[in-house]
């Protein structure tokens, strides 16, 4: 399957203040493009970034019961992403929540907008600032390795957030994605329940392909790409082997390299 570069002039649609860096004052100019339009070639939304924080600050507790409820579901995805992710080298988690996968991932720094979240990161030795993935406060080629792990699904612009975390990475750098495609067993059933989900009532979920597109735009080749969570979550009682590629397990993580030398 063939896919075709897009015209990056129409992905322009968000204009940041370098100087300033703040993340609130972002402007939409692509005027042809409504707040709540879908890009029907990548199926990411067209949105000003607003982070999606009131359920993690308002349901902390339930959140992190999940992990103890699903503990080799997450067990399994760990397995995952540490076949993928460097063992050297300055690491950061987008996206990082209450620290669960940094913590146990030995990845010291990361942002997250929801400050409830990052309290219990710091608590878990994380160096947690505020941040969205949008406009990540990090200086230009800072981190060797780069972990979003389901937060590709909360951001309001992939695009851009994508863009950002090609910026903050060293020449050569890895950005590491874990997510539920959207195409999976679990995929289809957190699609089906959405509006009756704490957590994933205002997500976006993708396929693989999908994410595949987004990094080959902004310059990211995939290394590799693992499967996990084969099955329904209570049926999962041992940590699963990851298989290489896609289509059979639930949870997908993609080993993208960052291109060229900028």
């Amino acid at each position: 399957m063939q896919f075709g570069k897009k015209d990056k002039n129409s992905r322009e649609i968000l204009n940041f203040d370098e100087k300033s860096r703040n993340r609130q004052q972002f402007n939409l100019i692509k005027d042809h493009f409504a707040e709540d339009l879908i890009d029907k070639e990548y199926n990411f939304p067209y949105h000003c970034a607003m982070a999606k924080t009131a359920p993690f600050d308002n349901y902390h507790s339930e959140y992190e019961q999940w992990f103890d409820d699903n503990y080799f579901v997450y067990l399994s995805e760990l397995e995952a992403i540490r076949k993928a992710l460097r063992t050297s080298g300055k690491g950061v988690e987008i996206g990082v929540g209450s620290g669960l996968f940094a913590s146990a991932l030995d990845i010291t720094e990361g942002c997250d907008p929801s400050a409830t979240m990052r309290a219990k990161a710091i608590e878990r030795g994380i160096n947690a600032i505020d941040g969205i993935a949008e406009n990540l406060p990090y200086e230009d080629k800072s981190f060797d390795n780069a972990l979003m792990v389901t937060s590709i699904c909360f951001v309001d612009n992939p695009q851009q957030s994508i863009h950002e975390i090609h910026r903050i990475l060293k020449p050569h750098g890895e950005l590491i994605i874990g997510f539920v495609d959207k195409e999976s067993p679990v995929g289809l059933e957190y699609l089906k329940n959405k509006e009756k989900s704490l957590f994933y009532k205002d997500a976006n979920f993708y396929s693989t392909e999908n994410i595949y597109k987004l990094l080959w735009e902004y310059d990211f080749t995939i290394k590799k790409t693992y499967q996990t969570v084969f099955g329904k979550f209570q049926q999962i009682k041992e940590i699963q082997q990851s298989e290489n590629g896609y289509g059979k397990g639930s949870f997908i993580v993609i080993k993208a390299q960052k291109e060229g030398k900028t």
